[in-house]
């Protein structure tokens, strides 16, 4: 992301100093590159100059009499890779790390580049190697635990991928051995590590002759785990119930013993009457004459 950015900003301070026509390319070691202007006639006959790096060193030349000149750079990194053609354009031959860089384009007379090329040369990605590194950090052997290396590598990513989903990730920008680490029960499922850079990949595959498969289920493994399933969820639910039985007995004992506790029963209390309060009351009556006709 870094260097994205620093392009970026490179990209914008060139055009706005020189004004000039900026582009940006990334190419494979090993590939031909062509860095393509069209000049005028105008321009042609004022010459053009091709120029590299932050010092602007000359590395080919249009003179006015039509005469192509190339020049191999301080360190000789340029002998026997340019080539001009009619237009202009400037073509580097079999590139290398190493011409990686800005490169101008303007005429004899002017200093204002015409256009600049910022070229980015990446190097070719090795396949990763995957090596079974269990009894290396200990695991057990029940475990799968690989490991994937690429040496000597710089601007890549090395990534474990399952299926299509990321798993992990490192990146490097200088030149070094990196490896990443996986760990698992058994082989489940497609899984690969992955080394790219911004152009392009190298991909390698986990197979079983590094990490043992997963046991295959079988129909009868599922009826039996079905089975379970089943006989578990029937434990559940008649659990479920005799504790839902035994607190409703409970809840109604509690209720017929609080309605017994509200019955409250009084002790009878007998009295007997004296024969001098009987002799009273009779002599209370009063009788009645009974009349014949």
């Amino acid at each position: 992301m870094f260097f994205g950015i620093f392009i970026c900003l490179c990209s914008w301070s060139l055009e706005g100093v020189f004004g000039s026509e900026f582009v940006s390319e990334s190419v494979m070691e090993g590939d031909s590159v062509l860095l393509s202007v069209n000049i005028t006639e105008e321009q042609r006959r004022d010459g053009i100059m091709w120029t590299y790096g932050p010092n602007s060193i000359p590395i080919s030349k249009l003179k006015t009499d039509n005469k192509y000149i190339y020049y191999n750079g301080p360190d000789g990194r340029f002998t026997d890779r340019l080539k001009l053609n009619e237009t202009g354009s400037l073509i580097i031959t079999d590139i290398r790390i190493k011409h990686s860089g800005l490169y101008y384009i303007s005429t004899t007379s002017q200093e204002k580049p015409h256009k600049i090329f910022n070229i980015t040369v990446y190097t070719r990605l090795p396949v990763p190697v995957i090596t079974n590194s269990s009894s290396l950090d200990g695991s057990s052997s029940s475990y799968c635990s690989v490991l994937c290396s690429v040496m000597d590598a710089s601007h890549v990513s090395l990534s474990w991928y399952k299926g299509k989903s990321l798993l992990s990730s490192i990146s490097v920008s200088e030149h070094s051995n990196i490896n990443i680490s996986l760990h698992l029960e058994c082989l489940d499922d497609s899984y690969t590590c992955v080394i790219n850079n911004p152009i392009t990949n190298q991909t390698q595959h986990l197979n079983t002759d590094v990490c043992h498969p997963c046991a295959e289920q079988t129909f009868l493994d599922y009826i039996i785990h079905l089975s379970f399933a089943a006989g578990s969820l029937t434990i559940v639910l008649l659990i479920f119930f005799v504790c839902k039985k035994v607190r409703k007995t409970n809840q109604d004992a509690e209720t017929d013993q609080a309605g017994e506790q509200e019955i409250t029963y009084a002790d009878p209390t007998f009295s007997r009457r004296s024969g001098k309060q009987m002799s009273a009351v009779e002599t209370d009556v009063v009788y009645a004459g009974v009349m014949r006709r």
